[in-house]
């Protein structure tokens, strides 16, 4: 396969299209008034000989008997180029001709002719090749009750419309190459070398993102590149310190991760002895040792979850069309204690309400939440939910003490918003997780005394 440049360079380069393109919006401007301009440059050359046998008429009328000799008379008719001459009067009526004039072979009445007919007849005009004789007539410009008409020949008349096209369309394609290379420069100016440096900016961000030093200087134009060549910078260092902060907490994930692996370890051997310690014979240590298992225990499952949560990543999801008041029974399969009393579950979801989405992962979701309600105190817990057009909306509602303003500040961070001693804060976390994952969310929607309620939303199923 032959390379050519030239192809290559309008394939790729956004320059050299935006001058094809200018150039031959410009020719295409021209054509469209190519006709128009030639018929009236046909439409002048026919008044122009008009107005040329009405001066020669005016010779005819200054001899007493209103006649020539013919000698003059063709002297006349070929200064005006034309086989013939009729000026009529409102009382008389004046002609120069020949011995033998031609039979017109079409006649042309320019009063009050449109663009229309003219552009027809230009076009008539130009597409013939023989030489047939036209017999043109108008009022005279300048005597409105006088009509002239003129025989003439009509290749004169086409040889001069096509030379004058010839011009129109060289002095148009001179035009078209001078706006297309004013239009390029000006682009290349203003619009495509702006673009390449943002682009070339975009690649040596891309090969070395950490790099500050090939970071793109924003210039300080208003227009809407040097808004994207700020906008870029400022993404630029605000990905390059999430990078760096990214960096350093995988590191320091994978720090904690063998940390928490060994100390799991060391935990549950302290757990094996602290069962040990319980059937101690001495009064104070049997005393002391449900507070010691319950604090191992609770570190053990610190360990765990941090774990669990690190090695997770982003879950997978295997989509499936189930009944969403099926899934919320089986929350009562749990039982769940609040205190001594088991946690009561309100199912108030619609069974016609049909949810898309991986069924265990959105179960885990409305465990996590059910599993922080009875640890916080709540003895009943209610679901609902309203299937609208766009998405499906759930909301669940317990009965518990609330959450305090501590823990609302960060309610979905990881290891921040627990609101019991001791909590990871990782059920929130992990269910914000999955939502997102489906398309949808969750949020608060509200926490007093008398209970919290948080809101879900998912994608609305395809009916």
């Amino acid at each position: 396969m032959r390379f050519n440049p030239l192809r290559n360079l309008v394939r790729t380069g956004l320059s050299a299209r935006l001058l094809l393109l200018t150039a031959l919006f410009v020719m295409v401007s021209e054509v469209l008034i190519f006709l128009p301009t030639v018929a009236r440059d046909r439409f002048a050359y026919l008044e122009d000989r008009l107005d040329a046998a009405r001066l020669a008429v005016f010779a005819l009328e200054a001899t007493p008997d209103n006649y020539v000799s013919p000698s003059l008379a063709n002297e006349l008719l070929a200064d005006v180029g034309a086989h013939g001459i009729v000026v009529h009067k409102a009382d008389e009526t004046l002609m120069i001709d020949s011995q033998m004039p031609p039979t017109p072979g079409a006649t042309f009445d320019l009063r009050g002719v449109g663009m229309f007919t003219l552009m027809r007849d230009a076009l008539t005009t130009m597409l013939r090749h023989d030489n047939r004789v036209l017999r043109v007539l108008d009022v005279s410009r300048k005597e409105p009750d006088v009509v002239v008409e003129v025989l003439i020949d009509s290749r004169p008349l086409r040889v001069k419309m096509w030379h004058f096209g010839g011009q129109l369309l060289g002095v148009s394609l001179i035009i078209s190459l001078i706006t297309g290379a004013l239009v390029y420069v000006t682009l290349q100016w203003l619009l495509v070398a702006p673009m390449r440096r943002l682009t070339q900016g975009m690649i040596q961000f891309r090969e070395s993102p950490f790099d500050a030093s090939r970071a793109v200087a924003p210039r300080r134009r208003r227009d809407e590149l040097g808004e994207a060549e700020r906008e870029f910078a400022a993404m630029q260092e605000t990905v390059r310190q999430t990078l760096s902060q990214k960096e350093r907490l995988a590191a320091l994930g994978t720090a904690v991760t063998k940390i928490n692996h060994d100390l799991r370890n060391i935990l549950s051997t302290m757990r094996l002895l602290s069962d040990s310690i319980a059937g101690s014979a001495v009064p104070e240590v049997r005393r002391v040792a449900p507070s010691l298992v319950a604090a191992i225990d609770r570190a053990v499952a610190l360990c765990t979850g941090t774990l669990t949560y690190t090695r997770e990543g982003t879950p997978s999801l295997k989509r499936v069309r189930f009944a969403l008041a099926g899934l919320i029974e089986e929350l009562s399969e749990l039982e769940l204690k609040s205190g001594e009393e088991r946690l009561r579950l309100d199912n108030k979801v619609p069974p016609s309400i049909i949810a898309t989405g991986d069924r265990d992962q959105l179960f885990r979701v409305f465990q996590n939440l059910a599993q922080n309600a009875a640890e916080a105190g709540a003895r009943r817990l209610s679901v609902r939910a309203v299937d609208g057009k766009g998405s499906l909306v759930m909301e669940v509602a317990d009965d518990g003490p609330g959450m305090p303003p501590k823990a609302r500040e960060n309610l979905f961070q990881p290891f921040a918003g627990s609101a019991r001693p001791g909590g990871t804060g990782l059920g929130l976390a992990i269910a914000r997780e999955v939502m997102r994952a489906h398309g949808g969310d969750i949020a608060l929607d509200e926490s007093t005394g008398s209970g919290t309620i948080f809101r879900l939303t998912l994608p609305g199923t395809p009916r």
